[in-house]
């Protein structure tokens, strides 16, 4: 088959939606399939077929969301998305998409755009990685209740829904996602397939051999929390808890391993803090597995989640893991046996979970062990992406009898 895997968001990034799209091409190749990746491109200034270099500059489109819509936008969030989805869907059209037997979305957004153009024998299927609605209205939309916050839930409702049920096949990881789709935002049971993730877990063990590029400090445990530096990633609730955790012990480094919007913010509540010589920002990295193969434990804050790709890797790597029980993630960690679950925001429980591991080797070991064990045949890349094509051919089934 040809198959374009595409998102709307920005890649390459730092995250778990490109990390997937990569593995699943690479497996997809081996099996003998054509695979080309799209998104969009840094700052949202061109869409791009990553693997064939081949560049869309939107600036073209400025001004054609004037023509199409009459009246001005209520919200200048509604503003911003309406000109990207239209700049996305203008730059895909420049494309030939008659060379895809399949084309397989990983956004709710890039769906409802690329369903609208896709040629007639293309058949879709779209995996969700999260829900863009509850994402963007918890950043943008909680604290107000104004008109214009009524209408922008609505316009990421209506989104969230035509995204969701506008492939053949919908594909999500968990019990947890499926439940909002179908509950709160009706789409058909029947839409949806559940298939939690893979992962290239050979590799992923090979790289761990790998020298770190950082150095263990001599005597300290390493706390280590990786991925992007956003609002709902939670790391200002990690730093006040390890502010807690200064005034009891100095044992311990944290290293912040990431990049993103808050990066300046959270440097700064670190100074306020007085926890410079004890949490580090590494900045993006290419190196988390050796960073996971010397680190105590991994922490996610996090206040929405999915299926982290953090969590996946650190219980591959056999290493103990703290995070939030938010979302899909009380699917994928039994709390005491190969994790430990915190409620998001508490920080006085997060520093009291930390500084147990911290004192409690033989439990933390065992913890991560445990993990591993089980992550090493949950995980598996093969069997993920034999799952993956059953519903491909099911889409293309599908498509092909209408």
């Amino acid at each position: 088959m040809n198959i374009l895997l595409a998102t709307f968001w920005q890649v390459p990034h730092t995250g778990g939606v490109w990390k997937y799209m990569l593995q699943l091409k690479e497996r997809l190749e081996v099996l003998g399939h054509s695979v080309d990746l799209l998104g969009y491109g840094k700052d949202h200034k061109f869409v791009h077929l990553v693997n064939k270099n081949q560049l869309i500059d939107v600036s073209h489109f400025a001004g054609l969301i004037n023509i199409i819509k009459n009246e001005p936008p209520l919200d200048p969030v509604i503003k911003m998305y309406d000109n990207l989805r239209l700049n996305y869907e203008e730059a895909v059209k420049t494309l030939d998409l008659n060379q895809y037997d399949l084309i397989h979305t990983q956004d709710v957004v890039s769906s409802s755009c690329i369903n609208k153009i896709r040629p007639k024998h293309t058949s879709m299927v779209a995996t969700l990685h999260g829900c863009v609605a509850h994402e963007i209205i918890e950043a943008c939309y909680a604290d107000r209740l104004s008109e214009k916050s009524l209408n922008g839930i609505r316009y990421f409702h209506e989104l969230e829904f035509e995204g969701a049920s506008s492939a053949d096949c919908t594909v999500v990881a968990n019990r947890w996602m499926q439940n909002i789709l179908t509950e709160e935002f009706k789409v058909n049971e029947e839409q949806i397939s559940t298939l939690h993730y893979g992962y290239d877990i050979e590799s992923f063990l090979q790289k761990m051999k790998e020298p770190a590029k950082m150095k263990a400090p001599k005597n300290k445990k390493i706390l280590l929390y990786t991925g992007r530096l956003a609002e709902f990633k939670g790391i200002h609730h990690l730093i006040d808890a390890l502010y807690h955790l200064k005034k009891l012990r100095s044992d311990w480094v944290c290293w912040i391993a990431g990049d993103g919007p808050k990066q300046t913010d959270l440097q700064k509540q670190t100074q306020l803090l007085g926890l410079q010589q004890h949490i580090q920002f590494l900045g993006s990295r290419d190196d988390i597995p050796s960073l996971l193969s010397i680190s105590d434990m991994l922490i996610l804050p996090t206040l929405i989640e999915n299926q982290p790709l953090s969590v996946i890797e650190a219980q591959i790597s056999g290493t103990a893991v703290i995070v939030s029980a938010v979302g899909g993630v009380p699917e994928i960690i039994e709390h005491g046996m190969t994790g430990i679950l915190v409620p998001p925001k508490d920080e006085l429980m997060l520093f009291a979970h930390i500084n147990y591991l911290l004192q409690e080797d033989q439990f933390r070991f065992n913890l991560g062990q445990r993990a591993k064990e089980w992550a090493l045949e949950h995980w598996s890349l093969d069997q993920s992406v034999s799952k993956l094509l059953t519903v491909y051919y099911k889409a293309i089934a599908l498509n092909h009898s209408k």
